[in-house]
């Protein structure tokens, strides 16, 4: 996520004489990537990249938290200001102006203060100008305020105008499903159920919280009183609720990031200095503060020679300790231990030692390490096989004459079966479900290619994702295709072609499936085992294939099994023969095999309406055939068709 951080702005909490292009520079070295320096209304804004796992550097303050302990490792002098509260208000379970219930697992630290007689203007020209910097444009001064304190301290900020709050009274809870809200945007939510919801003593939604305040109870023009209102809230419920809405903003992604409790009390006290500062509004002295579990320090034991030995550098004990005091952690020193306190605002990326030598690493400066090539041979890298023999299918296919297409996985619903998985916040209608096959996806991509009246041949090779009980999906890598304009035979020689390429022997069998039209559908078996399917399908007649990848890759071989070549030629010739109506050409070149076993190669050659040719080779192993020890094997195998096929010879 990036932030955006004016220079000026910084310099508050950051005392220093480093030049703009030496803060992106040791920033980026040490700390957040700074993207790119722009020069804007004569400041200099820093467009920074913070890293998920440092929500703590997203603001101003933070990043000059940061720069103040890098600078000093580069030879700049800098120095933190932390920031300063001239309000000395007292932080109360229970106040008089606010009668709140929370949800403590929704929302581990809740407080609020009450801004009495507001007067509701445009803001300081400084403020404007930093939050025009920062992306932003100025509203008013108590809007001005919320989006001002979000941008320097990375805390969220929200205010409502108190006397819109029936009873003075506010419910935080989970929603009920399809309630609604309607957000400062004028949205109208329904709500799924689960999100963290507001509600006041009329018993209406005043706050989608975490997202966006609701209409019902905004500052206007006319406020006269305001409730200034921060918090923190359960990530996973800020981020179910915006992604199932649609609805991000600001706040929302720092919330679901996971927010310090602790930053709550210091941005509820700088938002009542500048609420006072710039409204001329007085604060109630009481604030509410419902935070049951505070933040308990946690300590992480670690020695300086461990820091080494995982640096491979060598380091003295206040070295260490300086580094690690100018990020804010706090150091005890018993001997070769240090006792290393972590700070609340760190708490979630700190929970090891070598998360500290990590710290130290960075402060030290990666560039600084000691770096040595290796020495010896490179060892080979392991090929995938899986990965080689998935391109080795699609270059058979596109040598075959097809077109490799990628088509999206996740599908309308009428391309899937019943019990298909379906995503809860679908893009739309024809991205409901994860695919359970490629044949509809196949379908639909040559019904888009329709206005073609040449044979043309599409495949694809992805996963499909089979629902397995309270598990996730099982994907099946599968090489799907489908011809168009293609008669059966010619479809199913380029199948077989692939098969051949691969060096596997199969056996077919027809079997009628859904989508199918009868007795136009073959499964390819080897030992029993289902590897594939072809056929013509109903709909619109389009001829389909399917492969288990993983099934084909267990059979295949990468060399065919060669025989050694006959001494002595073969005599060919051609014949004819008439066959019966759907008589199946396996079965006839099988049974020319069966009677003879000096049959050696059949050849389909020719087809005119029921005439079928062949190219039949006769071989002996150690002698040349005479013709009339062919004629008798010829007699042979064309009784055997006439009785089992009801052929004849022409």
């Amino acid at each position: 996520m990036n932030t955006l951080i004016p220079d000026s702005w910084l310099k508050e909490y950051l005392k220093t004489q480093a030049k703009p292009s030496q803060i992106a520079k040791f920033l980026s070295l040490c700390g957040p990537s700074v993207e790119k320096v722009i020069k804007e209304n004569g400041d200099f804004v820093y467009n920074i990249e913070v890293t998920t796992n440092r929500v703590d550097s997203i603001g101003v303050y933070g990043i000059a938290r940061e720069l103040a302990a890098i600078l000093p490792q580069f030879g700049i002098s800098a120095h933190f200001v932390e920031l300063k509260i001239n309000k000395d208000a007292i932080f109360s379970k229970k106040v008089k102006y606010l009668d709140a219930l929370v949800d403590q697992d929704l929302c581990p630290r809740f407080a609020a203060c009450l801004i009495k007689n507001v007067k509701i203007k445009p803001s300081s020209a400084t403020i404007q100008k930093r939050i025009k910097l920062v992306g932003l444009r100025p509203i008013n001064n108590v809007v001005d305020i919320s989006n001002y304190i979000m941008h320097e301290l990375g805390q969220p900020v929200h205010t409502f105008d108190y006397d819109k709050i029936s009873s003075h009274k506010m419910i935080l809870r989970k929603s009920k499903k399809g309630e609604k809200i309607t957000t400062l945007d004028s949205k109208m939510h329904t709500l799924g159920g689960g999100d963290i919801v507001i509600e006041d003593g009329a018993g209406r939604l005043i706050d989608l919280a975490g997202i966006m305040g609701g209409q019902n109870s905004a500052v206007s023009d006319k406020t006269k009183n305001v409730l200034l209102f921060v918090q923190t809230y359960n990530p996973v419920n800020i981020r179910k609720t915006f992604t199932s809405l649609s609805q991000t903003t600001e706040a929302a992604i720092l919330f679901e990031k996971g927010l310090d409790p602790e930053l709550v009390r210091l941005g509820t006290l700088r938002g009542i200095d500048l609420m006072e500062e710039l409204t001329e509004g007085t604060a109630e002295k009481e604030v509410l503060d419902l935070y049951p579990e505070p933040y308990k320090p946690k300590t992480l034991r670690i020695t300086v020679s461990f820091i080494e030995k995982k640096l491979g550098i060598s380091l003295k004990q206040n070295q260490v300790v300086k580094i690690l005091e100018t990020l804010g952690f706090g150091i005890r020193v018993n001997q070769d231990n240090l006792y290393i306190q972590v700070p609340s605002f760190r708490v979630r990326d700190i929970e090891i030692p070598e998360d500290i030598v990590e710290e130290v690493a960075r402060l030290y400066g990666y560039h600084n390490l000691p770096s040595k090539l290796m020495a010896g041979e490179l060892p080979d890298s392991l090929s995938d096989f899986t990965f080689a023999f998935e391109i080795k299918l699609k270059r058979i296919l596109k040598e075959l004459g097809a077109n490799e297409i990628y088509t999206n996985s996740l599908v309308p619903k009428e391309f899937v079966s019943s019990n298909a998985l379906k995503l809860k916040n679908p893009l739309g209608s024809d991205s409901e479900y994860l695919r359970t096959s490629l044949k509809f996806s196949l379908i639909q991509a040559a019904d888009d290619n329709k206005g073609i009246k040449i044979p043309f041949h599409l495949f694809e090779a992805a996963n499909v994702y089979l629902p397995q009980a309270r598990q996730l999906p099982k994907e099946i890598m599968t090489l799907s295709g489908i011809f168009s304009n293609h008669s059966y035979r010619e479809a199913k020689g380029v199948i077989e072609a692939f098969l051949e390429e691969l060096n596997i022997s199969y056996k077919i069998q027809v079997e009628d499936a859904k989508d199918f039209l009868p007795n136009q559908r073959v499964l390819f078996n080897i030992n029993n085992t289902k590897i594939g399917e072809f056929g013509v399908l109903e709909q619109k007649k389009y001829i389909y294939y399917e492969f288990e990848i993983e099934k084909l890759k267990r059979v295949y071989k990468p060399y065919n099994t060669f025989k050694p070549m006959a001494k002595v030629p073969a005599q060919i010739e051609d014949i004819t023969l008439i066959l019966p109506e759907r008589t199946k050409l396996e079965s006839v070149i099988q049974s020319i095999k069966q009677a003879s076993k000096l049959v050696s190669l059949i050849e389909l050659k020719d087809i005119y309406e029921s005439s079928y040719t062949f190219t039949i080779h006769y071989q002996h192993p150690t002698k040349t055939l005479t013709d009339k020890e062919v004629e008798e094997i010829r007699r042979t195998y064309v009784g055997y068709l006439k009785h089992k096929h009801c052929a004849s010879l022409k």
